[in-house]
Parts: structure tokens; sequence; C-alpha cells
């Protein structure tokens, strides 16, 4: 009995999967996709190139850079001179001023009531080498008094040059000239690692959906070759050739072949909908990869690695601006540890008048020179313990440093013995592939003559699936290591050359 309602569920199973297969394409169309959709026949090099120039990571990558090369740009404003238009226009003002008299002493309260004019032109400029400020300066001003006196006034000052020289002070500006433009040639560096990152992103969206659409392939395949073997087992069934567990086993292998098509589409389905949301392609779009699957020979070596990777990555300049940070916080705490000190000079000519004319007539000169400093008597240790608080962080820096290259060194030579290794892990992978598939089609025909039994047949066909998904894993895994070293080296092995970009293309968009 329990044989009986095991034949009729096999046969009822096998009469829906055919209903089934008739409405979602399993006989006349292997598929995964469901409704209309479009073909886009993409190698490799197309999705690394379809994913630099269109995808979200690659947008970020580019707006990020664009930040950066706009603080330079304003770094690089500050450097030169800066010329300013001020004003005050049509300041009326009508009110009641407390006043006081020289000669009695007295206050009492006085109409203001007048209109004041303003207008001044200023030149500014920094100067990196010593930390001063460099101005010269215009204005004009006029003054309309009304009242019981109704009366007009000039006020110049043509031109009047300025200098403000800080002492012993924390110079900004000479620090700013040593970390800006490190820091914007970290930005562009970075840029280029976070496209090859993009790359990288790319390579396993890639290698996912193929090795999905490979074991939707090979269910498709293995369930075909199955109802075939089950159909010649019911034949020998019936001469007495074959038992009838055998025949439940192909019956049970279909079963499950059966169960790895509905398994194996929907994983493609989810592994092409990850790839068009990451290339932005439309939702309706169908991938359909072309792997080449003869891979290339690249000479590497772990000193040539290494010397590509400190030359052209971002580390050593990541390096370079940390020790550049601590040194200037230490410069930093030494200025404000002792006394302050700065001179400020300024020279201009000046006149008053009724009338314009007078106003610039007979210019009077005007020098003012002086000295402003702050010197802490006793500050219980703070300004000394800043400067020592701001050693111990340079030389926690440099350690932290050392030991960052030490890391970095063994992550290259790490990535390379993997690299290098995977080389014959895809020769061997390949090699078996390739055995594993004779053996299956040997075993197939052996099945058909009668010579092999059904569980030598499912081992062949399990053998050569595993053999199938490791080949094309070893191959994910290869380029995923190239590309890998590529990033961290920002240099093309195949052909060559560095990696560089076009900024100026960048910044013109």
């Amino acid at each position: 009995m329990p044989r009986i309602y095991l034949t009729i569920l096999v046969v009822m199973f096998f009469a829906s999967l055919s209903a089934y297969g008739q409405d979602v394409g399993f006989a006349t169309d292997t598929s995964p996709s469901g409704g209309a959709s479009t073909e886009l026949a993409l190698t490799l090099d197309d999705v690394i190139h379809t994913a630099q120039n269109q995808s979200i990571a690659a947008m970020t990558a580019r707006y990020t850079f664009l930040s950066s090369y706009w603080a330079f740009r304003s770094y690089k404003a500050s450097r030169l001179p800066s010329l300013n238009l001020t004003g005050e226009v049509m300041n009326f003002n009508r009110s009641l001023t407390l006043l006081q008299d020289y000669d009695t002493g007295d206050l009492r309260y006085m109409e203001n009531y007048n209109l004041q004019n303003t207008l001044g032109l200023s030149i500014r400029q920094n100067i990196a080498l010593t930390g001063g400020t460099l101005s010269l300066y215009s204005s004009l001003n006029r003054l309309d008094q009304f009242g019981d006196r109704d009366s007009k006034s000039y006020y110049s000052q043509p031109i009047t040059l300025s200098y403000t020289q800080p002492l012993f002070a924390y110079n900004s500006f000479k620090w700013a000239k040593k970390i800006e433009p490190k820091q914007f040639e970290l930005a562009k560096r970075q840029y280029i690692e976070d496209m090859e990152a993009v790359t990288l992103r790319a390579v396993g969206y890639f290698f996912d959906l193929v090795l999905s659409r490979a074991q939707y392939d090979i269910a498709v395949k293995n369930y075909s070759n199955t109802k075939a073997l089950h159909a010649i087992a019911e034949q020998r069934l019936e001469l007495g050739s074959i038992k009838k567990d055998e025949l439940l086993q192909l019956e049970l292998r279909m079963l499950n072949d059966s169960l790895s098509i509905n398994t194996t589409a929907l994983t493609v389905r989810e592994q092409q909908m990850r790839l068009n949301s990451f290339l932005r392609l439309p939702e309706n779009a169908r991938v359909l990869p072309s792997v080449d699957y003869d891979i290339p020979i690249v000479d590497m070596n772990y000193d040539m690695v290494v010397g590509k990777a400190l030359e052209n990555s971002s580390f050593n300049l990541q390096n370079d601006i940390k020790t550049l940070n601590a040194e200037a916080d230490i410069a930093r705490a030494k200025a404000e540890r002792g006394a302050s000190a700065s001179v400020n000079a300024r020279f201009g000519l000046s006149q008053s008048g009724d009338t314009f004319r007078s106003a610039y007539a007979d210019l009077l000169d005007q020098e003012v020179v002086g000295l402003q400093f702050s010197i802490p008597i006793f500050d219980w240790g703070m300004g000394k313990g800043r400067v020592k608080m701001a050693k111990a962080r340079a030389e926690m820096v440099r350690s932290q440093i050392e030991q960052e290259e030490i890391d970095y060194r063994h992550e290259i030579f790490t990535l390379l013995e993997q690299f290098s290794a995977q080389y014959n892990q895809c020769y061997v992978a390949r090699r078996a592939n390739d055995i594993a598939e004779r053996r299956y089609m040997i075993a197939m025909d052996n099945f058909r003559r009668g010579t092999l039994s059904v569980t030598d047949m499912n081992t062949a066909q399990s053998e050569r699936d595993t053999a199938n998904k490791t080949y094309i894993e070893s191959l994910a895994t290869f380029w995923q290591y190239y590309y890998d070293l590529r990033g961290r080296t920002l240099y093309d092995f195949i052909n060559k050359v560095d990696i560089v970009t076009e900024f100026e293309k960048i910044t013109e968009e």
C-alpha cells in the first residue's frame, strides 16, 4: 500500500509539474525570469564599466571628491588677496543723546539729528611665511547734520596701509600650506580607491549571477536527463533487469531536480535584482553574463606589489597627514604656553572738510605703531602639561603608523600568496570540472546500457554539479583577489600601467 500511494503521488506530481512547466516555461524556455524583459549580454568588463559610470556608489565617490576639491579651492583662495567693498548708506539718526559738558561737568540730553554715509574699499593679504596680515584701505565718510544749524562735512582716508604681525604665535597659515595640498592629493587617491572598490563589488555581483545561472542551467539539464533515464528504467523494470527501489531512487532524483529548478530560479532572480540595483538597470533588464574562462598570466612579486602600494595608494599620504597634524598640535601647544605678542603698524593719509574737494586737499599723515603682549606669570603647569600631552600624542601616532605599516605589508603578502595559489586552484578546478563532466556523460551511457546502478549514476551527477560550482567559485575568487590587489596598489597588472583618472573632467561636469 505505501508503494501504491507513493506511485499515485509521483504521477500526480509529474502531471502538475508538466502543467506548471507549460505555464512558466520549463519545457519551452529555460529562463528563470518571468514577464517581458530586456536581454543584455554583458562581459565582466562591461559590468565594471557600467558600475563605474552609473552606480550610486560611483556617484557617491565623485561627490565626495568634489567636496574635497572645493575645500582645496577655498584654501587656495584664502592665500590670495581679497578685495572687499564696505559701506553704510542712508544711516539716518534722530534721537536724544546724553552728553557731558567738559567745562562744567553737567550732563544733559541733546538732540542728535543727522544722516551718515560711509564707503570703504580694502585689500587684505595673509602672509603665510610669517603669519601676519597686510591690508590696504581707503574710505570716505559724509555727515549731514540737521537742526538749527544745517551742515555737512566729509572725512576721507585716501590710503591707509596696516600690518599686523603676531609674535611667538601659532602660524596656522604655515601649517595649512603643508597639510592642505596633501589633503587634496589624498582625496584624489581615495577617489581612485573608491572606484576600485566599486569594481570589486561589481565583480562579486557578476559572478554571483554567473554561478546562480549555471546552477539553474544544470538543474534544468539534470531534470531532463533524469526524466529520460527514468523512462529507460521503467522499461528495464518490466524486463526485470532493475529493482523497484532503483526506480524509486530515480523518481526521488526527479523530485529533487524539480525542486532544484525552482530554488535556483529564485536565486537567479534574486542575484539579477541585486546586479540591476547596483548598476541602476531597469528592473526588467535580464543580464546574460558572458564569461571568459581563460585567466590571464599576471606577473607579480612581493617587492613590486608593496612598492606600488606604498607609492600609489593613500596609505602613506594618510600617515604623512597624521604626522603633520601631530606636529602642528605640538607647535600650537608651545605657542599657547608662553608669552604672546603682536606688533600693529599703520600708516595713512586723512583729512576732513566741508566739501568733497577740501576733504582730499592738504592731506595729513598718520602713523600708529604699537605692541600688544600677554605674559602668563603662573598657570599651575597647565601650558607645560598641554605641550607634554601633544608630544605624547605625536609619539603615539608614530608608533601606530609603524604598526600599521607592518600590518599593511602583512596584508599585502597574504593577499598576494592567496592570489598566486588561486592560479593553481583555477587550473585544478577546471580539470576537475572537465573530468566530472566526462564521467557524467560516460555514466549516462553506461546506465542506458544497463551496466551502471542508479546509485552510481546519482553519484556521478552530484560530483559533476559540485565540480562545476567549485570551478566557477574559484574563477570568481581569482578575479576578486586580482581586483583587490589592483585597488590596494592602484596599478593595472595586466596592462602594466598605473591607474589614473582625468580629474579635470570630473570638476568640469
